[in-house]
């Protein structure tokens, strides 16, 4: 190499200021898509902020005061709460289940598979308004097939008691196939000499399932449920498209942010909110990245 094409290679501080030139700008951009909004709307939370207008003053933790004396808050965790914990049980057993079934050559698994991920490809709010027709009790889908095998008929939308269930089964009709996704590559991960090993020990299926599937698919399988509770902790579509924001039996704590700013115009009690579900889905997600680093570093200490 010429002494003339040394010099015009720039050193270690000249290449790590032109990568920072390349990257700050977007750095910035993101920050400031970011980070305002969610100061903002933190700084929002503490003031009596409203709709209908008048100046905004700071008021302190007077709606988080507000916030936790209120029954339509308690309620709106608690269903919340119940649906995040019977939406991820639900699909996680069965997209195992289908990722187990599908982990080995089946005739035409590529069609199967296509098929399966078809309502994850989609959008959520189309599929519920598509749902709300098939669970229309008058003239749905699902009551004329039930009447045809001469099933009761149930009030899918207007059942208390069930409009909840009837948002967890298009939640689990769409969420699925992406826990069997996430399922079927950890399974695909595991080295097949492992189950030749424990097939020369004559390992019963269920220790094989027990003592090597479970535990090497655990890190997998707990990063598709801290993504599914992020995600459901939040779910406010299939609850606008199919019950509506103001129904007490499925209002979630998004719903509530909805009714509390749109319909009552409270953009101070509505941040607060906003603040709440945040703080929930970081502690969420804090848990179950630390699961996760524990079985990653169980699982490295084993394979050392």
């Amino acid at each position: 190499m010429s002494r003339k094409e040394d010099r015009a290679r720039p050193g270690p501080a000249q290449s790590r200021l032109l990568g920072w030139g390349f990257v700050t700008p977007a750095l910035i951009l993101l920050l400031a898509m970011n980070l305002f909004p969610l100061v903002f709307n933190i700084y929002l939370s503490f003031t009596n902020a409203d709709l209908s207008g008048g100046a905004v003053r700071n008021i302190g933790g007077h709606n988080y005061t507000v916030l936790f004396n209120e029954a339509r808050y308690a309620n709106a965790l608690t269903l919340t709460a119940l649906f995040v914990l019977l939406s991820i049980s639900i699909e996680l057993i069965l997209g195992f289940g289908l990722a187990l079934a599908l982990r080995d050559h089946v005739p035409g698994k590529p069609v199967i598979l296509t098929i399966l991920l078809i309502p994850m490809m989609l959008c959520p709010v189309v599929l519920s308004l598509f749902w709300n027709l098939i669970l229309n009790g008058n003239y749905g889908v699902l009551n004329q097939l039930l009447a045809f095998l001469h099933l009761p008929q149930p009030q899918w939308l207007t059942d208390d008691d069930l409009k909840l269930v009837s948002i967890l089964l298009v939640d689990v009709w769409m969420w699925t196939p992406f826990m069997m996704l996430i399922s079927l590559a950890g399974l695909n991960a595991i080295p097949k000499y492992i189950y030749e090993a424990a097939e020369i020990d004559r390992a019963s299926r269920w220790m094989v399932f027990r003592t090597i599937t479970l535990p090497m698919c655990a890190p997998l399988l707990g990063l598709a449920v801290l993504l599914r509770a992020t995600d459901a902790l939040k779910q406010f579509d299939l609850v606008m498209a199919i019950t509506g924001p103001n129904d007490a039996s499925t209002q979630t704590l998004s719903a509530g942010i909805y009714q509390v700013v749109f319909r009552d115009y409270k953009v101070g009690l509505g941040s607060a909110y906003g603040v709440v579900i945040l703080v929930a889905v970081i502690a969420v997600a804090t848990i179950f990245v630390r699961y996760i680093d524990s079985l990653n570093r169980r699982q490295g200490k084993v394979e050392a």
